[in-house]
């Protein structure tokens, strides 16, 4: 059997590079390692090409973002006839087992395109993901996110979507669905492929005694109104794209409301210019999208009930705001 790929995007992430490639170098099950260099000008490709020999490096002339460096890795993983290939951040560390418990989960089950592991915080105090979700809100979260109870969802069960941080993808899902969508760029891609996957007839797992360590934010944060930017563009483009037209409109008016709140929130910190970008490039992506979204329906196997099934029907359990408009909006209906 072919032995496991593992992609590190990287952009400028010298700091914590070399504990990323350290950790993949200590892994239990050898991995054919490749760096994909978005472009750096920092120390990042001399720290490759200096300490770590047997990692593939490929340099990129400019910045792909997390989506594009990623799928040059893909690409080359699927043309050297690997069997799994990872995804795995710049600013990331993997316990020992990390890359044995996802591929020993996929060999066991071959019905599963994506297999993500339980991820921590880099101190490993709290937890960062066990799992992506999507609401019927049109709100994406990671399950579990600044849980201070590490031992916590222990159960290997299915999930919505593996953050694309540090899952390990099935070539042959990759080469149905396709690899990231790079008009994310970064934020999302990872929840529209796990999206794409499910309807497609693929199941998505968490294994839980796979480990990983994620210093969230390490990179995005050094940019200023970035996140903004890429959620107003990243958000509606993942519901357009996705959720079937019966329920679209059930979907796709919360997702306004909180697209609206959000404009205002972010206006208040100063980052309202970002949040214009973001929707204005969402708009002239459009037509792409809504090409994208005739492939993606016309070949989905589940039906739209099955679809609905898959959501998390909710809001997601840091929506604190959100939950008292929703909680005042009810006591209004109540009174009338």
């Amino acid at each position: 059997m072919a032995e496991p790929w593992v992609v590190v995007p990287n952009w400028n992430g010298e700091s914590g590079l070399r504990r990323c490639l350290d950790s993949l170098r200590g892994q239990s099950a050898k991995a054919h390692v490749v760096v994909v260099d978005n472009g750096s000008v920092d120390g990042s490709v001399a720290l490759v090409e200096g300490e770590f020999p047997e990692v593939e490096l490929v340099r990129l002339p400019e910045n792909t973002g997390f989506a594009g460096g990623v799928n040059v890795g893909f690409r080359l993983a699927i043309e050297a006839g690997a069997e799994y290939v990872a995804a795995f951040n710049n600013d990331a560390t993997a316990e020992r087992d990390w890359l044995r418990e996802l591929v020993a989960h996929l060999d066991r089950h071959p019905e599963v395109g994506i297999a993500a592991c339980k991820l921590l915080t880099a101190d490993g105090e709290r937890l960062d993901s066990t799992g992506d979700f999507y609401t019927d809100w049109g709100l994406p979260f990671p399950r579990g996110r600044d849980e201070t109870d590490l031992d916590a969802y222990d159960e290997s069960t299915e999930i919505f979507a593996g953050s694309g941080g540090a899952s390990l993808y099935r070539v042959s899902m990759l080469e149905q669905v396709g690899p990231f969508d790079e008009k994310f760029f970064a934020y999302y891609e990872d929840v529209d492929l796990g999206f794409r996957a499910q309807m497609a007839g693929w199941k998505v797992a968490y294994v839980p005694p796979a480990r990983a360590h994620h210093d969230i934010g390490a990179t995005s944060g050094r940019l200023h109104g970035f996140a903004t930017c890429q959620t107003f563009r990243n958000l509606p483009m993942l519901l357009l794209k996705n959720v079937p037209r019966r329920h679209l409109w059930r979907v796709g008016w919360r997702c306004l409301l909180v697209q609206t709140m959000f404009f205002g929130r972010a206006a208040q910190r100063g980052e309202g210019w970002p949040a214009l970008k973001g929707t204005a490039s969402f708009i002239r992506l459009l037509p792409r999208v809504l090409g994208d979204r005739r492939r993606i329906q016309a070949r989905r196997v589940l039906s739209d009930e099955q679809v609905w099934d898959l959501l998390v029907h909710d809001l997601p359990p840091a929506s604190r705001a959100l939950r008292r408009l929703r909680g005042f909006a009810r006591r209004l209906q109540g009174r009338a």
